[in-house]
């Protein structure tokens, strides 16, 4: 897949599992993914052994305190962190014979997902995007960012060539200028396009609000929010209509709830999207997405184009609706 960042054409992901005396265990990924996190796999690798060591001992329900070690230890290596995050939830899931979405706030356990279609010709982009909408998909995010003329030109002939039954969000991923985003965006608010996706660099925030007033299709933050106090400072600057939330970003779940309830003060919804993760990562942000009110849109869609060996379980996805597991935990089984 061509996104505004690179193309991708493998992903390499980290899986672990949190073991304690008592037998009860869990299971976590972690997605490096070099263009947001600054990681690789052999980082993670390295980063996760040593926070591994570091924790042995700990309760592992002890959520917070153990967030509080593991940033004393090293700074960032979110996605690393998260995996180890995302195992504790699980354990924890286990331990109260609970499903993890009912642990983190319990508001339904169905909700629907768009799906990602990536850079190519336009006449490409809108074949995809009527095939995904005829096998059930009703929202779309298109991503967009390498060239103005393209973005304009692939929506016009997505939204041809899917009508209105679909609703349509773009993701530049950081690609514009704050001219470029200006003019795309008022392009295309003629196709009935719900949000603008991440329009500039992640570090330009005064960009970002400079957009957002000039524009009238919501701006959502994405590389912007790694951090609750990220979070803090879009909102402050009233950069941003949206907030996308990501495990790898925020080091897992217990940051991505501070950051929901963060947005959800302040009146702005959020959304929970993903790297490439498997189902293993997907199903720990689905149960977020499914958990929260204030969460209302989402982008869980990458397991699809994960092979995957062992794992069972977890959430179903029918026709673009994600349905989450009652099993305790996230709900999945590993035999490698």
């Amino acid at each position: 897949m061509t996104v505004a960042l690179g193309t991708i054409e493998h992903v390499e992901s980290l899986i672990l599992k949190v073991e304690t005396d008592e037998g009860i265990s869990g299971i976590g990924e972690g997605a490096p993914f070099e263009f947001v996190t600054g990681e690789t796999l052999e980082t993670s690798l390295y980063v996760a052994r040593m926070l591994g060591n570091r924790l042995i001992g700990e309760d592992p329900l002890a959520i917070e305190r153990i967030h509080h070690l593991m940033d004393k230890t090293i700074i960032g290596n979110s996605a690393a962190k998260a995996a180890i995050d995302i195992a504790l939830y699980d354990l924890q899931g286990k331990w109260l014979n609970t499903p993890l979405y009912k642990i983190l706030g319990g508001y339904s356990n169905t909700f629907i997902t768009d799906m990602t279609i990536g850079i190519d010709q336009p006449e490409v982009m809108a074949q995809e995007t009527k095939e995904k909408a005829e096998i059930g998909f009703s929202i779309l995010k298109i991503k967009a960012g390498n060239d103005p003329e393209h973005d304009i030109e692939a929506v016009k002939l997505i939204r041809q060539a899917v009508g209105n039954r679909v609703r349509l969000r773009m993701d530049a991923n950081q690609g514009w200028t704050s001219g470029q985003a200006i003019r795309v965006i008022r392009e295309v608010d003629q196709y009935r396009v719900d949000a603008i996706e991440q329009p500039l660099a992640y570090w330009d925030i005064d960009g970002m609000k400079y957009v957002r007033n000039k524009t009238s299709i919501p701006i959502m933050a994405d590389e912007s929010v790694h951090s609750p106090i990220d979070a803090v400072k879009i909102i402050k600057q009233n950069a941003a209509d949206m907030i996308n939330i990501k495990l790898m970003k925020s080091a897992g779940l217990y940051k991505a709830v501070a950051i929901n309830n963060i947005a959800e003060a302040a009146g702005v919804p959020c959304m929970v999207g993903c790297m490439l993760e498997s189902k293993i990562g997907i199903t720990a942000g689905a149960s977020l997405v499914a958990a929260k009110r204030n969460i209302m849109g989402a982008d869980m869609d990458s397991f699809l184009y994960v092979k995957e060996t062992g794992i069972s379980g977890g959430l179903s996805l029918q026709k673009g609706v994600i349905t989450l597991s009652e099993e305790p935990g996230l709900g999945i089984t590993i035999n490698i």
